[in-house]
Parts: structure tokens; C-alpha cells; sequence
């Protein structure tokens, strides 16, 4: 069996990867995670005992960290995860993206190019490293414009867009420059289990649920394209297996929706799962004024990785909904520990006095 760094395995989307790993026996995984504020080390209890997956806190900012846990576990591959993600935070606070974002994933880079030049044989040739980036690095379209590709223009508009674009044009460089094999994806806004619910969909599932007001930015009519988490999983695994060297892949789910049609699908769902006996969900939505350079539509053209590696998502927008909507009905211990902050408070009296290459 094969094994993965995960970097950034305590988020949203790298703990589904995760899971998805161990239970498909995809590779061991050494989850290196800094257990921030979007870090929930609950979401994956499950795995506490599992034979194959071992947990390290720290930072992809601690180059020796990095060296050290790539000298003793001896990777196949890196997936890097790790970053800082919320648009609206990065205009609060834009130094932590590019601390992460774009320091940690150099020094990533640094400590993976270090590993892979000593590596020999099979193992050299074998070794990837995967960047899982985001669609926003490519900017805003308008209703009528053709769908990004791989060699679309990077033009991004927010803080946490340029970080992340940043970070693919370090990875690039570390391929055509020295060589590294590296592995890039740019996936449009994933939804699912175990996400923060500080994204559109959770945040308005718990609060459609607690009868507080759904706010919606300007007029509703942004654009995105939805793609549910497993099949974003089920695609980086195939772009790790089969994808060609130095290649970009995109990854979407074929499900352009605005932000109101979202909502407004929650609330329905909700109407059936959830009713409430005075009023139905969506009287709850509420339009606030737009944030600072929301972009307008994003989409993505998947003809690339469906072409070369065969992948599509398998989930509708409606299917993958009904899912979402059913797993925070069924994990309202995990919710009331995201939004008490309990699970913060457990970290810093479980880890607070330890260092950060402590493994669980």
C-alpha cells in the first residue's frame, strides 16, 4: 500500500479525502493538520484506531517539521490541502493567507524537492505531489462566457484567489525548474459533509433550522458551480493515479447554480425534512449588502479529466443536496461542537502543552 501526506486533513475537504483513503484502502495517510479555527479533530474520531492513519499537529510553515515527517514516513505522495480559505476573511485578514497559503506551500515545496532528489528508483519515479487549488484563481466570468479550462488566464480578485494562485504558480515553477513532479487541480466550490458553517450551504442549513435569517449578498444572482465533495475525492485520487506530470486538471461538478436557487433548494428540502408549523424556510431569506470584489459567476470545464482519466461527478446537485442537508440532521453533536467552539477549547487542552510534531 501506498502513502500519502495529507496536509490540511483536519478541513473540509481533506478529511473527506481522508476517510475516503482508509475506507477504500487508497494508501496510508499521515495527516499533518494545524488544527485552526475551520479544523475539527472530532470529524475524524473514527479514525483514532485505524492501522493505516496516523495524525501529526502542525504547520506547513515548520520546514524542519516537514523534512522530519517525510524522512520518517517516506511518502508516495504529498497532497496539500492546507490552506486558508474563506474570501470573507481574507479581505479581514488577508497576512494569514499569504502566510499559509503562500509560505507554507512554499516550504512545502522546499522540503519535497529536498526528499524526492535523494529518493532511488521506482520511488523516485513513482512520487507526486498534488495541489488542490480552487476555480477562483481564474477571476469572474460574465453570464455568456465560455466555462474555464486549464489554460484559462489566472486573474484573481480577492486576497485568498491571489494566495492560492501564488501557490500554483510556485508549484509550476518547482516542476519546470527542478524537475519535481508535481500534480495540480483546480476544483469549483465543493459542498458536503463536515464542512464549516461558514460556507453558503452549511450556513444556511443551521441557520434555516434555528429560524434565523438566511442573508444573501447583493441581488442573489451569483454564480458557481457545485461539486459534491466525495466526487471531488474520487477525482484527485484518479489525477494522483493517471494524471500526466506538470498537468493542470479541472475539476467541477456540471451544477452552475446562483446563490438564491441554492437557497432556495435548501429551504424546500427542509420544508420536507424539517418543517416548521408556522412559516416554510425560505421567508427567512434576507439580502444583504455585497461583499467587497464578489466575483460574478465562476464555472468550469471538466472535457480535460473526463477526456485523459475518465472522471465525472456522480452526483447530481439534488442528489448531493439531500445528502448534505441529511448528514447535519443526523450530526447535530458535531454541529453544536463547531459553533460552541468547544472543540477548540478540547485542542488547546489536549495539545496545549505539546509540540507541534505530536502524533495521535
Amino acid at each position: 500500500m501506498q502513502t500519502f501526506l495529507v496536509t490540511g486533513g483536519m478541513g473540509f475537504i481533506g478529511s473527506n479525502f481522508v476517510l475516503k483513503a482508509c475506507k477504500e484502502q487508497w494508501a496510508s495517510i499521515i495527516n499533518l493538520d494545524k488544527l485552526t479555527y475551520a479544523s475539527n479533530y472530532q470529524t475524524l474520531a473514527e479514525l483514532e484506531q485505524h492501522p493505516d492513519y496516523t495524525f501529526v499537529r502542525g504547520d506547513i510553515c515548520d520546514l524542519e517539521l516537514l523534512k522530519d515527517l517525510l524522512e520518517q514516513y517516506k511518502p508516495d505522495a504529498i497532497v496539500n490541502f492546507a490552506a486558508e480559505s474563506h474570501v470573507d476573511r481574507s479581505i479581514l485578514h488577508p497576512h494569514a493567507f499569504i502566510e499559509t497559503n503562500i509560505l507554507g506551500t512554499f516550504r512545502l515545496l522546499e522540503a519535497s524537492r529536498a526528499y524526492w532528489e535523494k529518493l532511488l528508483g521506482q520511488k523516485r519515479d513513482s512520487f507526486r505531489f498534488l495541489q488542490v487549488s480552487t476555480d477562483e484563481v481564474y477571476g469572474s466570468l460574465n453570464p455568456t462566457d465560455p466555462a474555464f479550462r486549464e489554460n484559462t488566464p489566472y486573474a484573481p480578485n480577492s486576497p485568498y484567489a491571489a494566495s492560492k494562485a501564488g501557490a500554483d504558480h510556485l508549484v509550476r515553477a518547482y516542476y519546470h525548474t527542478y524537475g519535481l513532479p508535481t500534480l495540480t487541480t483546480n476544483c469549483s466550490n465543493n459542498y458536503g459533509p463536515r464542512q464549516f458553517p461558514e460556507k453558503l450551504i452549511p450556513l444556511m442549513i443551521l441557520n434555516a433550522l434555528n429560524s434565523k435569517p438566511l442573508p444573501i449578498y447583493g441581488d442573489g444572482q451569483n454564480i458557481r458551480d457545485w461539486l459534491y465533495v466525495e466526487d471531488h475525492c474520487d477525482a484527485l485520487y484518479q489525477v494522483l493515479q493517471h494524471g500526466r506530470i506538470g498537468e493542470t486538471y479541472n475539476i467541477g461538478g456540471n451544477n452552475e447554480q446562483t446563490n438564491l436557487a441554492v437557497v432556495n433548494q435548501i429551504c424546500t428540502v427542509l420544508d420536507q425534512l424539517a418543517p416548521k408549523a408556522n412559516f416554510q424556510h425560505a421567508e427567512l431569506i434576507t439580502f444583504v449588502k455585497d461583499r467587497l470584489g464578489h466575483d460574478r459567476r465562476y464555472a468550469i470545464d471538466n472535457s480535460k479529466i473526463q477526456r485523459e482519466l475518465g472522471w465525472e461527478p456522480r452526483e447530481s446537485f439534488n442528489s448531493g443536496l439531500l445528502k448534505t442537508i441529511q448528514w447535519y440532521l443526523n450530526h447535530t453533536d458535531w454541529v453544536e461542537q463547531v459553533q460552541s467552539g468547544a472543540y477548540q477549547a478540547w485542542i488547546e487542552q489536549n495539545y496545549g502543552d505539546r509540540n507541534s510534531s505530536t502524533a495521535v
